[in-house]
């Protein structure tokens, strides 16, 4: 059962990678159009500029729990490739519940009251012609540390499995 909710939280946080594909894509589109119409054409715009800004927000939040269950994240690999699999699987175990979810959560904790006053105020850019929602951006931190928590489940269920049978 417990393997069933990590394929399910495995395949959440793939969408959103999915997602974070599609937003890539979005702000290489934006910045061309950018470039060109400020080279091409002299004009400016303030608010695609912030959206660029945005979207790569997004896309490092969004991203960092795909990222997870890729085993993607930076680790010192010259002495972690050299462990056996149980190992491996003891040191990410003990990576997530004593470095990971602690920092989430306390990331999580102090950006509360800072994402609330945003969303309190409704926070719009303080450059004008700049875009009025920066409430949803901030939002994002604490999105972040949600779909960290949640990959970091996933990961505590596989390498516990991967600790009581032995095996990947």
């Amino acid at each position: 059962m417990l393997v069933q909710i990590s394929d399910k939280l495995d395949a959440f946080s793939e969408a959103c990678g999915n997602i974070v594909a599609w937003l890539a894509t979005i702000i290489v589109l934006l910045m061309a159009g950018i470039v060109f119409l400020r080279y091409g054409l002299s004009i400016g715009s303030i608010a695609a500029q912030e959206a660029v800004l945005y979207l790569h927000s997004a896309i490092f939040l969004l991203g960092a729990a795909y990222t997870l269950k890729c085993n993607e994240h930076v680790r010192v690999d010259v002495f972690y490739s050299k462990l056996s699999t149980s190992k491996q699987a003891l040191v990410n175990l003990c990576g997530t519940v004593l470095l990971l979810w602690p920092v989430v959560v306390t990331i999580a904790i102090y950006s509360w009251q800072y994402v609330g006053d945003s969303w309190r105020i409704m926070e719009t850019s303080v450059d004008a012609g700049g875009l009025p929602f920066v409430y949803i951006l901030k939002s994002f931190i604490l999105i972040f540390c949600l779909l960290l928590l949640v990959q970091g489940l996933s990961e505590v269920i596989k390498n516990i499995k991967i600790l009581r049978e032995g095996r990947a």
